[in-house]
Order: C-alpha cells, then sequence, then structure tokens
C-alpha cells in the first residue's frame, strides 16, 4: 500500500475508533447559530469527529435541520415546519441571535448538512418527529456519498428507532434517554426498562444524560450495548465519563473539549 493511502486509511481509522469521540451538539452550538451551516462549518474547524443535527419533515416532504417544531424560537416569524413548504421555511433568518456576524443564516436542509461531512468524520442524526421520516431520510442518505459508519440515527421515541432499524441495519442506531427521580427516589426510566427498551428496538446502544448513574451505565455496557452521553460543556465531567468508557461525548464547545481530552 503506498505511505500516501496508507496514512489516510489511518487517520480515517483514528477518527472512527478513538474514544471517547466528541460530538459538535447542533455544531459548535456555542460560537454559532444552532443547526446552521455555519455551526457546523466551524465545528469541523474546531476538531470535532462528529456533529449532532436535529432533523424534522416539511410539508412537502423535504427534511430540514431545526430542532424546535416551530422557529419561534430562532425567527422573527412563528412557522410550524409540518406545516410549511421548504421555501417557506427558507425565507427566515435564523441568524440573529447571534449577532450581525450570521445575519441571514438559512435553515439547512439535511443533504447541505450531510455534504459538509469531511472523511473519516461522523454524524448524529436525530430524528425529531415520528416514522413518518423515515422513507425520505434513506433516500437522503443514500444520495449522500458518506460511508454507512458515517452515520448514526438517535431519537427519544424507540419505536422509531426500531422501524429505522429495520429498514437500514448497517447504520448504528442509539436510544436517547433522560434520567429522573420520581417522588419516591427512584431512577426513571429504570435499569430494567433501559435494557428492555434497548434489546425490544434492537437499538446499538444508549445516548444519555450524562448524569445518568454510573452503575447504570456500566451495566449498560456489560449487557453489550454502546453508551454515549449529552450536552457536556465542563472539563472535569468529560474526564470523568471517559475513565467510565464512554463512547462519545456530545457538547457545545467542540473545540476546548477536543483540545483538552
Amino acid at each position: 500500500m503506498p505511505l500516501i493511502l496508507a496514512s489516510s486509511f489511518f487517520a480515517c481509522a483514528l477518527a472512527f475508533y478513538a474514544k471517547p469521540l466528541v460530538v459538535a451538539h447542533r455544531g459548535a452550538s456555542q460560537d454559532a447559530p444552532e443547526n446552521t451551516l455555519a455551526a457546523f462549518k466551524l465545528a469541523w474547524e474546531q476538531g470535532a469527529d462528529a456533529i449532532e443535527g436535529d432533523f424534522l419533515l416539511t410539508k412537502d416532504n423535504k427534511i430540514v435541520c431545526i430542532h424546535d417544531k416551530s422557529t419561534e424560537r430562532l425567527a422573527k416569524r412563528k412557522l410550524r415546519v409540518k406545516e410549511s413548504t421548504l421555501a417557506q421555511l427558507q425565507e427566515l433568518d435564523v441568524g440573529m441571535g447571534q449577532g450581525g456576524k450570521f445575519k441571514g443564516t438559512k435553515i439547512p436542509t439535511i443533504a447541505e448538512v450531510l455534504a459538509t461531512i469531511p472523511a473519516g468524520k461522523k454524524i448524529f442524526i436525530e430524528i425529531k418527529c415520528g416514522k413518518e421520516i423515515i422513507p425520505t431520510l434513506l433516500k437522503e442518505i443514500k444520495k449522500s456519498d458518506l460511508m454507512d459508519e458515517q452515520l448514526a440515527i438517535i431519537c427519544f421515541n424507540a419505536e422509531v428507532i426500531r422501524l429505522f432499524k429495520i429498514k437500514a441495519p448497517q447504520h448504528k442506531t442509539y436510544w436517547l434517554s433522560n434520567f429522573k427521580r420520581n417522588k419516591e427516589g427512584q431512577l426513571v426510566p429504570s435499569l430494567e426498562t433501559v435494557l428492555r427498551t434497548l434489546s425490544s428496538a434492537k437499538a446499538d446502544g444508549l445516548d444519555s444524560h450524562h448524569s445518568i448513574p454510573e452503575h447504570t451505565a456500566r451495566r449498560i455496557q456489560e449487557e453489550g450495548f454502546e453508551w454515549h452521553v449529552w450536552t457536556v460543556n465542563d472539563l472535569k465531567t468529560a474526564k470523568r465519563l471517559k475513565a467510565l468508557g464512554v463512547e462519545s461525548i456530545t457538547t457545545d464547545v467542540p473545540g476546548h473539549l477536543k483540545k483538552a481530552l
């Protein structure tokens, strides 16, 4: 194998297997408008191993990158994504909240986001709606020139994870879950519920809030599932999670964590 090709292969291998991966939450969202091409491109410049973006289906069956079901928080006009066309949504300026530097920033399509991903890097695609997005999402993934291992699907809805895995078993899927204590002090969801959900959804692992109890995280790993976390912006927490063997850490400050870890 020629030296240049070998070096390229080695770099890609490192990007895929070095742990933990530093994942830019909605892009470099502390420094640029979330879920925009500016935020994703900045994340790559800051050395992120992966990006995480939120995706919804429009009225005309297009997939756009936006977290909320409406545009109210990001733009002056309030449009519901599922009741709006791509053209209507892209008329909006979602960069005003970050000052004049990002004025005129538009809501991107999933194709535009996927096109930013360099060789050896990865995206965590969070599905923010239901199973209706899956056929279009599969078409968009197929149209991209990304390798199977460069895309992972995450969702709070375990049924969406299950249905996507049936259609595209070659892609990693992770169930998203937060953890809270109920009035009786019991952890919700319980460890048993988590393991049962992961198994029934045929998920590859759990993507949890970083407040997950240590014993729960260890048990999940012992059962053969991957464990990923969100959203960590401080080095102390990141180092603790790294010591526990977490696969990836999602953060608003990818440049900071990447250098520190």
